[in-house]
């Protein structure tokens, strides 16, 4: 055996030197075709040194150490195929290779000087390979499962030969690491191993064009895998207890760690071949461990650009062909649900795209099942295996019928919103994790959206009767003023009906009623408030006529001081605003007090003041209540705007309304505005 491993050795010493020469040949001075130059090479030199060790009989750790290079360079080359570089230096920069370099040193040197150093067993080596071995086979699935079809065709040769070596050095040493000894007769055969892949690689190095790979793997991890890694962490685990079993087993050793290998060997079938666990590992190596299957940051940009130009009359219809198009189906229904906490379920289908027969009853059943779950249901999958939603309880040949392949359920925050229901889909397959995924994703980012635009409709309808209400509560207060009119009127037609200066005043108060009314009357109609209607005002003729008609009540008013002033202001609303003031000044008061009026002008500034000897207010009812629109004291007798239009009429012509009171010795009012006729 000894002759028939020296001639493999020597005979992939040969291949790798000739493999050499023909990639020198071939002139590519790409740094990853001259990194796989030096592989090759290290290669040619580890099988020579196996192949003279056999001739001369020196010591394997010489074979092994220049081993433990050949498996760095091979894993480097690997880790190079996933990163740009431009030079050696780069590469050696980079964070993945530098890690490999950090820890393949560090446990090449403390295992090696375990067993050089201190003289302890070669156990140590053994676990070694079994480590660098295994790495290497991680490091190639990744590069193979995170590649391209186009470039996946050009490695899968280079792939298989680099696990070939691995594989067979792996279990060399793993069955070592249990026995305390290498069995010479694989040993022997390494050789010849390495010259039947040589070929491989060959293969390999011409399908990949100017010695350059890009292969862009998950920038979360590049040590992981998926089953292989688990497996081989088992097998490491394995070896420790078989070193155990032997260290301690004596003379029963071999046959315990014989049995336990089988044993272990079985458990590890066993649970390799279980379905669940497959598919729950897969999924939690994939989703932590590997690159997704879909760009998310593309995927959200993709969406806001939907959500910016789609045309559609609703945002419930825009969501509906967002999801449809990302799905590829042919028809969707967005169903809404009401009252689904309170046990009675209604729903809103106003959005319908799909017609669906018999509907009332299925659906009754996908939303029950909703009441407790938040899964998407993918009938295919439901089909296959029902048990897997536990449950819900479909009928299968209702969604043949409609051609339903999708229910997925909509919620805002933990509430529950309702479900799209989706028609065939051109894909006929089951939805993997990531499909799930991004669906929920895009679908809780629609119904968010959906449910935003409906707060914001029903929000801008709430402030469409708010407006309207504080219309109407305007009008009604210039219906008091006009009403006031008219009951001045009536109080005085019995005295003074004969009166013909009377009559003409009656005419002149119905006349100005109805030119209020007409406005009021425009201004509902038009649903906006009335616009200013400025002339030039006699002042003291407007004031006495306010006096006027608030002298039909108690207590009565005096128009005391007052100069000849002359305004373009609104008159009408300046009559308002003075009515409603001496009106307050009134209600304040005892019937047996007066209300004073002055009109003064200083300063280009007309003040009118509206002084009583009343109830009074404090300061803190003046800064927080007393222009506070649609705050009264007086209950369902006041509508609470008075004060607040008199503010905003003093402060429309650049003036001022100024208030001082105190409780139980009345207030006063003064309008102050610039003279501007």
């Amino acid at each position: 055996m000894e002759y028939v491993g020296f001639i493999g050795y020597a005979l992939a010493g040969l291949a790798y030197v000739v493999f050499a020469l023909l990639l020198f040949a071939a002139r590519n001075n790409s740094l990853l075709a001259l990194w796989l130059i030096g592989c090759v090479l290290i290669t040619a030199g580890a099988n020579v040194v196996a192949a003279a060790q056999i001739e001369f009989g020196y010591s394997l750790l010489w074979v092994m150490a220049i081993d433990t290079i050949k498996i760095a360079a091979w894993s480097i080359l690997i880790l190079s195929c996933n990163v740009e570089f431009k030079s050696f230096s780069q590469l050696l920069k980079n964070h993945y290779v530098r890690q490999y370099i950090v820890i393949w040193s560090a446990l090449t040197l403390c295992c090696f000087g375990l067993t050089v150093g201190a003289g302890l067993s070669t156990s140590y080596l053994f676990l070694l390979f079994i480590m660098l071995n295994l790495w290497s086979l991680v490091l190639l699935e990744q590069l193979y499962r995170s590649s391209t079809g186009e470039v996946r065709w050009a490695i899968w040769p280079l792939v298989i030969a680099v696990a070939a070596l691995s594989l067979f050095d792996f279990v060399i040493y793993a069955q070592a690491s249990m026995l305390g000894q290498l069995d010479f007769d694989f040993w022997y055969s390494r050789g010849f191993i390495a010259v039947i892949v040589a070929p491989l690689l060959l293969i390999s190095t011409r399908r990949i064009q100017n010695g350059q790979v890009r292969v862009f793997v998950s920038r979360n991890v590049v040590f992981y895998s998926s089953m292989l890694l688990i497996a081989g962490l088992y097998l490491l685990v394995m070896a420790f207890a078989g070193y155990a079993i032997n260290y301690f087993g004596g003379e029963w050793g071999r046959l315990i760690s014989v049995s336990f290998l089988v044993l272990g060997g079985v458990v590890l079938a066993a649970l390799l071949m279980t379905e669940n666990l497959r598919k729950q590992v897969k999924v939690f190596i994939t989703k932590n461990f590997f690159a997704n299957k879909y760009e998310y940051r593309e995927e959200w940009l993709e969406l806001i650009e939907q959500l910016e130009t789609t045309s559609a009359e609703s945002p419930h219809q825009m969501a509906c062909e967002i999801v449809r198009k990302k799905v590829n189906a042919e028809s969707i229904m967005l169903v809404k649900a009401i009252n689904f906490r309170e046990g009675e379920i209604k729903y809103q289908q106003d959005w319908v795209e799909y017609e669906v027969e018999d509907f009332q009853q299925n659906l009754a059943d996908i939303l029950l099942y909703f009441k407790n779950q938040s899964w998407l249901i993918d009938i295919y999958e439901y089909q296959k295996s029902p048990n897997l939603y536990e449950g819900l309880f479909l009928n299968q040949s209702w969604c043949q019928q409609q051609k339903l392949s999708l229910v997925i359920p909509l919620f805002v925050g933990k509430a529950f919103y309702g479900l799209f229901l989706i028609g065939e889909r051109k894909e006929q397959k089951a939805l993997n994790w990531e499909d799930r995924d991004l669906i929920f994703a895009i679908t809780k980012q629609l119904t968010n959206y959906i449910s935003l635009n409906e707060a914001n409709d029903r929000l801008a309808e709430s402030k469409q009767f708010d407006a309207f209400n504080r219309m109407s509560a305007f009008l009604v207060h210039d219906l008091k003023n006009v009403q006031a009119q008219l009951a001045l009127i009536n109080a005085n037609a019995v005295k003074h009906r004969d009166n013909p200066a009377f009559i003409d005043d009656v005419f002149e108060t119905v006349e100005s009623a109805t030119t209020r009314l007409d406005k009021m009357l425009n201004q509902l109609r038009n649903k906006q408030a009335m616009g200013a209607d400025k002339s030039t005002v006699n002042v003291v003729n407007l004031i006495e006529k306010v006096v006027k008609q608030c002298n039909v009540r108690k207590p009565k008013v005096e128009f005391l001081e007052h100069s000849n002033i002359e305004m373009f202001v609104d008159g009408e609303t300046l009559s308002s605003v003075l009515n409603h003031l001496i009106q307050n000044a009134q209600e304040a008061s005892e019937s047996d007090e007066k209300v004073n009026v002055l009109l003064r002008c200083h300063d280009g500034i007309v003040d009118i003041t509206i002084e009583d000897h009343g109830s009074g207010m404090t300061e803190s009812f003046i800064e927080n209540r007393l222009f506070k629109p649609f705050d009264t004291t007086k209950g369902n007798a006041g509508m609470g705007i008075g004060v607040y239009e008199a503010k905003q009429f003093a402060e429309s012509l650049s003036g001022q309304l100024v208030v001082t009171s105190r409780p139980g010795e009345g207030s006063k009012f003064s309008i102050r505005l610039p003279n501007s006729a």
